[in-house]
């Protein structure tokens, strides 16, 4: 009676060491499966870095170049206008959909003719309005394939969509609002945060 009471309890505890070591394995085991998906959802620093803004030097930045950079995945024009082109700017606007920026595509220091803080440079997303394209930047003069008007700008081969100087779309093409004017700040006269509008965030 004794032996048979010994050796159940023996089987009592092997049993209870087998769950114990069980729920032990489970747990590293699903704590390894968790792992990687909880920090799947983290955002890795890339993905951290892709929304921080970024510092552009522009002092290289000669009248009437155009300057890509990428900033959240998009390209972001820097266009340094010439006089010339400035002048551009009210000559069209009758042309345009909303000359004096009246939709939300810009912060409020950029809603002005030049959607800029200086006029000279224009900062924007180099992006269509309509469906994401990539417009191409036209600085020539009344070219045969956009016509006698036309006196440069952004035009997106894709579905025709067309920019002026400032980012302005021109009335009855596909591209409904204006081109995006990012948040934006200068750190000095040749240096340039997009993505930021305080100079704290560089």
């Amino acid at each position: 009676m004794a032996d048979s009471f010994s050796i159940n309890e023996k089987m009592s505890d092997r049993r209870k060491f087998l769950i114990a070591a069980t729920s032990v394995a489970g747990g590293v085991a699903g704590a390894a499966i968790a792992t990687p998906f909880l920090l799947s959802m983290m955002p890795s620093e890339r993905a951290k870095a892709a929304g921080a803004p970024v510092e552009v030097d522009i002092s290289k930045l000669e009248p009437g170049m155009l300057l890509m950079v990428e900033w959240r995945g998009r390209v972001v024009w820097v266009l340094n206008r010439t006089p010339e082109m400035l002048e551009t700017l009210e000559k069209v606007e009758d042309e345009l959909a909303d000359p004096n920026s009246e939709k939300n595509q810009q912060p409020e220091y950029a809603k002005n003719r030049t959607r800029s803080i200086k006029p000279e440079i224009l900062v924007t997303e180099g992006v269509c309005t309509h469906l994401g394209c990539s417009p191409v930047f036209r600085k020539d003069i009344a070219p045969a394939d956009l016509g006698p008007d036309w006196l440069g700008g952004f035009f997106c081969p894709c579905h025709g969509s067309k920019f002026d100087l400032a980012g302005r779309v021109y009335k009855h093409v596909p591209a409904p609002t204006n081109m995006v004017v990012p948040p934006h700040v200068y750190l000095s006269d040749s240096r340039l945060l997009i993505g930021s509008e305080s100079e704290g965030s560089a």
